[in-house]
């Protein structure tokens, strides 16, 4: 019988960086899971022993990776997979399932992509920071969501920079400007019936620009983000709140309820009120 316990993240109000779940398994040789694909990136670190990744490139053609320990591999949300333990020397791992708005930007900046999943660390003493993060949060699952969230922010920091590309990364500074604008422009004024076209005047640049910039370095469009954004805070009312449903819509932008119905329900797939049903104590 394998060794294997993992914990679900209990919290998705986190909007830069979120938690799902997290484990560790002494896997039985040639263990094996998939093919499957995730919703989010699911990292695995091999702290022992070896095994094999099966994964689609960004072409859709499956490739085959072999790991040993000190390694590791990324799964990126919709890839098709399937991995397997030596059955000879069956490996042990640590995974986190984690996803965010400013995941993508900073996965850009390292040598992992669906081309080229493995990790392999370019610094031991970041690589073993990096471990004793994704143990820490596997053992302490009774902590509280900001705490754990605190060391997820610690393991992805050890993550990226073990996994930083040697390669020279060509960046627009003003292009980070930008969306740096725009998103501190969101987080003050969600509240209110702002347009893409006013993020982008704010940035000063037409909005086509503008949209091509913001999904390049966040992973999605303007639109999505706004409404990702606006959704979290109706969640946390929804919990905390006697506030109605129309209050709460009112309060995250949207004047018509049925529109904010509408919205959250693309996001959530329930609509408010079951939502609230579902998750206030």
């Amino acid at each position: 019988m394998s060794n294997t316990f993992f914990n679900i993240f209990p919290n998705e109000n986190f909007i830069d960086l979120c938690m799902y779940q997290c484990g560790y398994e002494q896997c039985d040789p040639a263990h094996s899971f998939g093919p499957a694909a995730r919703n989010h990136y699911l990292f695995h670190y091999v702290i022992s022993g070896t095994g094999t990744l099966m994964a689609d490139d960004a072409k859709g053609i499956t490739q085959t990776y072999s790991i040993k320990s000190g390694q590791g591999f990324l799964i990126f949300p919709g890839q098709i997979n399937t991995y397997y333990a030596d059955s000879r020397l069956p490996w042990e791992y640590a995974w986190i399932e984690f996803d965010g708005l400013r995941v993508k930007e900073a996965l850009d900046l390292t040598e992992l992509s669906k081309n080229t999943p493995v990790y392999h660390p370019h610094s031991k003493d970041l690589r073993e920071q990096m471990l004793h993060e994704m143990l820490y949060v596997v053992n302490h699952a009774k902590e509280s969501p900001f705490h754990l969230i605190g060391h997820l922010f610690l393991f992805f920091d050890y993550l990226t920079r073990s996994a930083k590309s040697t390669r020279l990364v060509q960046s627009s500074k003003m292009s980070d400007y930008y969306i740096k604008e725009a998103i501190n422009y969101i987080e003050q004024n969600f509240q209110n019936s702002i347009t893409i076209e006013d993020i982008a005047a704010v940035c000063g640049i037409n909005r086509s620009y503008f949209g091509k910039i913001f999904r390049n370095s966040i992973g999605r469009s303007p639109q999505e983000f706004l409404m990702n954004y606006r959704m979290v805070k109706a969640t946390e009312l929804l919990k905390l709140t006697s506030l109605s449903i129309a209050e709460i819509g009112s309060a995250v932008g949207y004047e018509n309820q049925l529109h904010f119905s509408r919205a959250f329900k693309t996001i959530y797939g329930i609509s408010p009120r079951e939502w609230r049903n579902q998750h206030q104590n």
